[in-house]
């Protein structure tokens, strides 16, 4: 028997974790769902990831994916003399293994083609602002950022739409030798909800480092009133990092769902993301 690839959609609170990405001597999301895999698996080398979406220190996420090639023996064997499936015990038994900012939600067979990062067609990003300190929920302090000013949600929702389409964001990506900074902005607008926070929504087919956060940071400035609601696309247009954009808090922003296309398309769409993308 050789090897199998698995998909494992989890949630996790990012407040304690140094991110998503392994590093030495730091608690990473990665380093403790590895540690889980090899321990339950007794693999002799660490267990390697895939993630769809490499969130920064301190990010959270709801419907983050991965995917891992496991040795197929040691897999079939997870439900030992019960009659579980193995990827129920899967499930079960990393629960026992993770700490309790970590969730996993699934784990599945990855259909053929299967890659958790190229596979992707679009990943939903929510970003939570309360401008209202009286009304700041303190048991929501990890995941909503406190703007201490009342902000126009509706001229930021203007603003983020003139955003939308395929464009260079360079002015809102920390750049990365040899990676390209053009992307697809699916969808990106801001409402109030019922709660009064206002929550903000970016969706893209991929994003670059820092760039959902500069993309919330470039519309605060419009709801204070503070610039134009065309500010936005200038800074974009201009295709260079703007000081007057502010990164905001990683706490606020989650990413909620990761979306793939049909089993048979799975293998051409991985083609299609890792070719370089220019406009």
């Amino acid at each position: 028997m050789g090897e199998r690839r698995i998909r494992i959609d989890l949630a996790y609170d990012g407040t304690d974790f140094s991110g998503w990405a392994a590093q030495p001597g730091l608690r990473t999301v990665e380093g403790e769902l590895s540690a889980a895999l090899t321990t339950l698996l007794r693999a002799p080398e660490p267990v390697r990831l895939t993630v769809a979406g490499r969130t920064d220190a301190g990010v959270h996420a709801r419907g983050q994916v991965v995917h891992a090639d496991v040795d197929e023996a040691a897999y079939a064997g997870l439900p030992g003399r019960s009659s579980r499936s193995p990827e129920e015990a899967a499930r079960s038994r990393l629960a026992g293994i993770l700490p309790g900012d970590v969730a996993v939600r699934s784990v599945a067979l990855a259909p053929e083609g299967f890659d958790a990062r190229f596979s992707a067609l679009r990943r939903r990003y929510r970003y939570r602002i309360c401008d209202d300190p009286g009304a700041m929920d303190p048991l929501r302090r990890r995941d909503t950022v406190l703007v201490k000013e009342p902000l126009d949600v509706t001229a930021m929702d203007a603003a983020a739409g003139r955003l939308l389409g395929l464009h260079d964001f360079a002015a809102f990506c920390k750049k990365r030798e040899g990676a390209t900074t053009v992307r697809t902005l699916l969808a990106y607008g801001w409402t109030r909800a019922d709660d009064g926070v206002i929550e903000g929504t970016v969706v893209a087919d991929a994003f670059c480092h820092s760039m959902v956060r500069a993309l919330v940071g470039s519309v605060v400035p419009v709801g204070l009133g503070r610039a134009e609601v065309g500010f936005p696309a200038e800074v974009l247009g201009a295709e260079v990092r703007d000081p007057r954009v502010k990164v905001m808090p990683a706490h606020g922003l989650s990413l909620e769902e990761v979306v793939y296309p049909e089993d048979g398309d799975l293998a051409a769409r991985a083609d299609e993301a890792r070719a370089t993308r220019t406009l």
